[in-house]
C-alpha cells in the first residue's frame, strides 16, 4: 500500500470496504505449529502474500483494532494486477512495516474479498484519485483483509536475509520495491515459525 488512511466513513459502506464490522479479536500465534495450506475457495490452493504499510500511515496496531481493512491506493500496474487477478478469499498476508525502524513482518491477514474497483481513483479529494480511471472501466483495484493474529516476535528484514530458506524471497531481491508481493508456501511457513504465530483459518 502507497499509504493506508483510514476512512472510517466509508469503513461501513460499500459493502463494508473497510470494515464489515469490527472482527472478533484476532488470534495470537501460540508458537510454532503451522497449519497446512488448504484449498482457498475450493478452487486452488491457497496463496500467500506480503503487503507493505508504512507504519505512520497505518499500522498493525491499527489494523488490530479494526480488524478488518480495504487495502486500497496501491497505483503500480505490476501491484494491480495482483490484487485484480490473482489474490483470492481465504490467501494468506504477512503485513509487513516499511519505511520504519526496524523493517518487519509483524503480522498476518486472511483476505477476505477478492479484488474490486478502488473508489478512491473516483474522488477528486482522495490522495489516491486518478482522474484517467473511469468508474465503467477502472483501472485500480483493492482487496479486503482481516486480521488473523500478530507475530509473537515481529521478524525483521535483518533476521529473513539471515534464514537460507527465505534467499529467493521477492522482498529480499535487491531494487525489489511492490507493496504488494508474492510469497511462497514454504516461505510463508519459515516466516510464521521464525515469528511464533499459527494460520489459523
Amino acid at each position: 500500500m502507497a499509504t493506508q488512511k483510514q476512512q472510517q466513513g466509508k469503513q461501513q459502506q460499500q459493502g463494508k470496504q473497510q470494515q464489515q464490522g469490527k472482527a472478533k479479536p484476532p488470534k495470537v500465534g501460540n508458537g510454532g505449529s503451522v497449519a497446512p495450506s488448504p484449498k482457498a475457495n475450493g478452487a486452488r490452493p491457497r496463496r500467500y502474500w506480503l503487503f507493505k504499510s508504512e507504519p505512520d500511515s497505518y499500522s498493525f496496531a491499527q489494523f488490530q483494532q479494526d480488524g478488518r481493512t480495504f487495502w486500497h491506493g496501491v497505483r503500480n500496474y505490476q501491484a494491480r494486477n495482483l490484487l485484480r487477478d490473482e489474490i483470492q478469499v481465504g490467501d494468506g498476508v504477512l503485513f509487513y512495516h516499511s519505511n520504519a525502524e526496524p523493517m518487519a513482518i509483524v503480522g498476518i491477514a486472511e483476505v477476505v474479498r477478492g479484488g474490486y474497483p478502488d473508489a478512491t481513483a473516483f474522488e477528486p479529494k482522495s490522495d489516491y484519485h486518478d482522474p484517467d480511471s473511469d468508474p465503467s472501466d477502472p483501472t485500480w483495484f483493492q482487496v479486503d483483509i482481516a486480521c488473523r493474529g500478530a507475530m509473537r516476535e515481529p521478524v525483521t528484514r535483518e533476521r529473513c536475509k539471515q534464514e537460507p530458506a527465505l534467499a529467493d524471497m521477492v522482498l529480499l531481491q535487491r531494487g525489489s520495491r511492490l507493496s504488494v508481493q508474492p510469497v511462497t508456501a514454504d516461505e510463508w511457513r519459515t516466516i510464521l515459525r521464525l515469528g511464533g504465530a499459527t494460520e489459523s483459518w
